[in-house]
């Protein structure tokens, strides 16, 4: 088995969690009508950044009254911009089960010290007790573990009659996965996940109890240029027409529009999550049939259909211990990529020692039916003393 590798190999070796694969189709030509020489504040510029924001409105079905706006620094920039913005007059209750929302712990207890806040955490592949969130509190969490393979089954633990607001981290989970937008008051996202787009760029959701947030508390801190959405006290409206606070990138945004344009072309939003459906379906069935993998998540009601982190069962490897295991991943992944079969499959470096397969939409069934048996041939190499 070591020898004779499987005789498909997939059409695409790309299936990394971020950035993740470009659109089925996708070629460098999709860029040629970017706007490029010119300002993102003339008329064409502003056009294309609100074509943006518009879209995705309409794509997400995202509630009439919420803004969107196009933010610095990726999901990670939206993010910390909401909550320096925003935190401070309530307690904060943190949940975190993997590395992003232990950052989000970073800043709320470290480095903004929200009095009175409290964090729940859970081990990589299971949630913590979600119930626990307090109506009167603010809450920040992510939708979906990207590095964990864990997401959140619903929303029906926050609770509508809430006073605090909640701060939601969507990043690998809009665009695959039903948003409740009745209970997310801030929501974030960035270009490079379930549409395959470019890094850089996060986009912010805002809920009008976000903006009353906005407008009637003063944070008793600095905030940078790059943080600051209102203006005399007032929610700076621009910022969510495509009037953004610093220079995005035109080529980046091209890219975006056509992701977009391919979303809407397939049927939208439903046929998105129909496409990471199949594709976490047909990597389900290989997990079944081989017994050295199962999923890092046990629970298969909070399992992730997109960010699928996998863990190596295998008795005579888990009773070798961490160490042996963070090397067979390695010489998985190592193997893989030689072959140019997969690339960046090994799981985040903060995960337990396993595998990460991105099964978003621009991911082809039939290139995660192909990846499994070259999955196992790449195991029986990377066990072999040889």
């Amino acid at each position: 088995m070591t020898g004779k590798h499987p005789a498909v190999r997939p059409a695409r070796p790309f299936f990394s969690s971020g950035p993740c694969a470009k659109r089925p189709g996708w070629t460098t030509q999709v860029l040629d009508t970017a706007l490029l020489g010119r300002s993102h504040r003339s008329g064409p510029g502003k056009a294309k950044l609100k074509s943006a924001i518009d879209r995705t409105k309409k794509l997400l079905g995202i509630p009439e009254g919420y803004r969107v706006g196009i933010v610095p620094a990726s999901d990670t920039g939206a993010v910390e911009m909401a909550m320096w913005s925003m935190l401070g007059p309530r307690p904060v209750d943190c949940f975190a089960w993997e590395s992003f929302g232990e950052d989000w712990i970073t800043d709320t207890i470290k480095q903004l010290k929200i009095e009175g806040s409290r964090v729940f955490k859970a081990p990589y592949g299971e949630l913590p007790d979600l119930k626990q969130a307090a109506r009167d509190h603010d809450v920040v969490f992510t939708w979906n573990g990207t590095t964990s393979g864990v997401r959140v089954p619903d929303a029906d633990w926050i609770a509508a009659d809430r006073d605090g607001i909640t701060i939601c981290d969507a990043t690998s989970a809009a665009f695959a996965m039903d948003l409740p937008w009745d209970k997310l008051d801030v929501t974030t996202f960035s270009w490079q996940k379930v549409l395959g787009g470019e890094a850089a760029h996060g986009m912010l959701v805002l809920s009008p109890r976000a903006v009353a947030r906005l407008e009637s508390y003063v944070p008793p801190r600095p905030l940078p240029k790059i943080f600051r959405m209102t203006k005399g006290g007032k929610l700076n409206e621009a910022i969510f027409e495509g009037e953004t606070i610093n220079t995005p990138s035109m080529l980046a945004l091209e890219d975006y529009l056509d992701a977009l344009s391919w979303a809407e072309g397939i049927g939208g939003l439903k046929a998105l999550q129909a496409r990471v459906a199949a594709n976490f379906a047909a990597l389900w069935a290989w997990v079944e049939k081989s017994d050295w993998i199962d999923f890092l998540a046990e629970d298969t009601s909070y399992r992730s259909n997109t960010s699928v982190c996998l863990k190596i069962v295998d008795p005579d490897f888990v009773k070798l211990g961490e160490d042996a295991r963070y090397d067979a991943v390695k010489k998985i992944a190592s193997v893989l990529e030689a072959e140019t079969v997969a690339f960046d499959v090994a799981g985040h470096r903060n995960a337990p020692p396993g595998l990460r397969i991105w099964c978003g939409a621009t991911v082809e069934k039939d290139e995660i039916e192909a990846l499994g048996p070259w999955l196992d041939w790449a195991w029986q190499k990377a066990k072999s003393p040889t």
